[in-house]
């Protein structure tokens, strides 16, 4: 069965592998996954991530999921899609939805590359809102 939104499938990927409370989760990968991926990594939501690429024709992405040392809960909470291949979302610069109020972060597709919506507002660049994390 083929995959009609990547991304959707990528963040579902995760969540369901938290609720089980795996440790690692594999995913194919793509160019736009891996941005997330670093994304994911930097902000510290993830505990490590590499791109496995011996398989020439479908890589994949082994992601080290992060969990809280006293609770054991996930660090990602809620994981959600933004825009999607039936309703894509736009936003200027000036109109970036803070996650809650800024404690989450917006992943977005500018001009620039994949960043974050702080990153977005720094460079004054808009584009396609692509997920939340918090």
């Amino acid at each position: 069965m083929a995959v009609t939104d990547p991304i959707a499938d990528y963040l579902t990927r995760i969540r369901n592998a938290q609720m089980a409370n795996h440790k690692i989760v594999e995913i194919p990968s793509s160019r736009m996954k891996r941005s997330i991926t670093e994304i994911l990594y930097e902000q510290g939501y993830i505990e490590k991530y590499k791109f496995d690429t011996t398989d020439p024709i479908q890589p994949i992405i082994k992601i080290a999921l992060k969990y809280n040392p006293d609770t054991k809960l996930p660090v990602i909470r809620e994981l959600g899609r933004i825009s999607r291949p039936g309703l894509r979302k736009f936003s200027g610069s000036k109109d970036i939805p803070r996650i809650i109020n800024g404690l989450g972060l917006c992943i977005v597709s500018t001009s620039k590359g994949v960043i974050t919506d702080k990153e977005a507002r720094k460079l004054n660049v808009g584009g396609e809102l692509v997920c939340y994390v918090y």
